[in-house]
C-alpha cells in the first residue's frame, strides 16, 4: 500500500489521468448494458461521470494534503509556514 502511495505521488496526473480513461471507460460499458442511447450520448454522459469522479478525487486529495500539512511534525516546515504566513501579514 505504501508503494501505491509512493507511486501516485510522484505522477499525479499520471494517476488522475488513468483515473479519468477507467472511468469513462466504465461509464461506457455500463451504459451500453443498461440504457438503449445513442453512441454519441453514451459518450457525453461518461464524460460528465468521469469528470464528476475526477472532481471528487481530486477534491479528496486536497483536503488529504491540507491535513498532512497540519499535522506535520517537522520543524523546519512549521517554521517556513510560519515565516511566509508572517510575510503575508506583513504585505
Amino acid at each position: 500500500m505504501e508503494a501505491l502511495q509512493s507511486w501516485v505521488s510522484k505522477h499525479k496526473l499520471t494517476s488522475i489521468g488513468a483515473l479519468w480513461v477507467s472511468a469513462v471507460g466504465a461509464s461506457l460499458a455500463y451504459t451500453r448494458s443498461r440504457s438503449p442511447l445513442k453512441p454519441s450520448l453514451r459518450l457525453i454522459h461518461a464524460r460528465m461521470h468521469a469528470q464528476a469522479l475526477t472532481l471528487a478525487v481530486l477534491s479528496g486529495a486536497a483536503a488529504y494534503h491540507y491535513y498532512e500539512e497540519r499535522t506535520t511534525t517537522d520543524p523546519r516546515r512549521q517554521l517556513d509556514h510560519h515565516r511566509s504566513a508572517a510575510a503575508t501579514r506583513q504585505d
